[in-house]
């Protein structure tokens, strides 16, 4: 028998803290800050991609790319982008759409994908009694336009193996989805050991164009 939903715990930044704990785990989060204009200036100078997203969020709502390229930079807010001249006029507009509310930037990682469309994964653990069990492993294609993967925003359903088998190779699927699986139950055991009481938890991976494999959030409500 399922042991019902369990402990709720809303906030990334959180359950990444939690992560960050775990020598094994640690290399497989992208960089990731809280929200602040000395923040993002800083992670924009090192990467040219990051993603915006809400501390306490759901379902690809709020979720925000932005980009710097020779002295310009754009953000990506669902299928509207827009450009700036100067990274004061960009954090101005960012700011008028976070309307205060706390936010996580993270490194953006360029996603392999499956012609042009980026593709991530969600493994679903669930604890039956006393055991923790992978119930799913399947794999969002976003959109065509669109850079977030959620089902809910247009993204399709993909089994793992097709997803990994199509965007990297058909020979990396057995290694790819046991990597998943590891790092699930790894991962798992460390969020147990500071939130006592979680039952279920959704893993929402990437992988790269080189093949590695990134946790990008935690979800204990996953759908």
């Amino acid at each position: 028998m399922v042991t019902g939903q369990g402990r709720q715990l809303a906030s990334k930044w959180a359950k990444t803290a939690a992560l960050l704990t775990h020598p094994h785990i640690a290399p497989h989060i992208p960089p990731t800050r809280l929200f602040s204009g000395a923040n993002l200036r800083s992670m924009l100078s090192a990467c040219e991609t990051v993603v915006i997203k809400p501390v306490i969020g759901a379902g690809g709502r709020g979720v925000m790319k932005v980009g710097s390229e020779a002295g310009a930079y754009t953000y990506t807010y669902y299928s509207t982008k827009r450009s700036f001249h100067s990274f004061e006029g960009l954090l101005q507009a960012l700011r008028s759409l976070l309307k205060g509310r706390r936010y996580l930037i993270q490194r953006g990682i360029r996603l392999a994908g499956i012609h042009g469309r980026p593709i991530d994964y969600r493994v679903k653990h669930v604890k039956v009694g006393d055991t923790w069990v992978i119930r799913a492993m399947v794999g969002r294609l976003a959109r065509p336009g669109l850079f977030v993967t959620n089902l809910c925003r247009g993204g399709t359903l993909l089994s793992a193996a097709e997803g990994i088998g199509r965007s990297l190779s058909r020979s990396l699927v057995s290694r790819k989805k046991a990597e998943m699986r590891a790092l699930t139950r790894i991962a798992t055991a460390v969020l147990e050991s500071r939130y006592p009481g979680i039952g279920q938890l959704g893993f929402d991976y990437g992988i790269d164009q080189t093949g590695k494999i990134w946790i990008f959030e935690v979800n204990t409500r996953p759908q």
